[in-house]
């Protein structure tokens, strides 16, 4: 997957930030809250993430694409958040408000489409983190192996034997809910 940014010269950093936020803000949003799990904390990292972007650019050295980079960049954020003691903290009292609203139907979870794909979306977040992620960069960020390898460091064998493992993971939980 090729960048959709293109850099030159005449662009000034803040343009460059502008670019990288409208081309791939959404999908970091979407990335952090695999990790993080809260709505609004995501929302705190995601710009946190594009500061450091703005901060750090000098730092990138075009040995990766700008995607990779701005994704680890992300994933970094994502876990230096969890490991914050305030976070854990916070977590327990909004995770139990989070899921009582997301038990609550809705008119959209009426449509059958959408309530599959919340089912899906639950199954994938209740993963293992190893699995969930390399699912969710995979299947939902469409990276490529060789660009999570990139991203996260982990040997391309073992990326595709946690798809693999993750893939057999959500068909056992569909399998048992079916037979429940």
């Amino acid at each position: 997957m090729e960048d959709n940014i293109q850099f030159s010269e005449k662009n000034t950093l803040e343009e460059v930030i502008e670019d990288l936020i409208d081309e791939y803000g959404d999908a970091i949003k979407r990335l952090i809250y695999t990790y993080i799990k809260d709505w609004s904390m995501t929302e705190d990292v995601t710009q946190e993430v594009f500061i450091t972007c703005y901060n750090k650019y000098h730092l990138f050295r075009g040995d990766s694409n700008i995607k990779t980079w701005v994704y680890q960049i992300a994933v970094n954020k994502a876990k230096d958040t969890l490991k914050r003691k305030s976070f854990r903290q916070f977590l327990g009292l909004e995770r139990l408000k989070e899921n009582l609203q997301l038990d609550q139907p809705s008119i959209e979870e009426h449509v059958i489409r959408e309530n599959e794909k919340l089912i899906f979306s639950k199954k994938v977040l209740g993963l293992p983190v190893k699995y969930r992620e390399i699912i969710i960069l995979f299947y939902y960020e469409d990276l490529t192996i060789r660009e999570i390898n990139e991203l996260t460091g982990i040997n391309e064998q073992t990326i595709k034997t946690r798809l693999r493992r993750g893939k057999e993971l959500l068909r056992k939980q569909f399998e048992k809910g079916v037979s429940n």
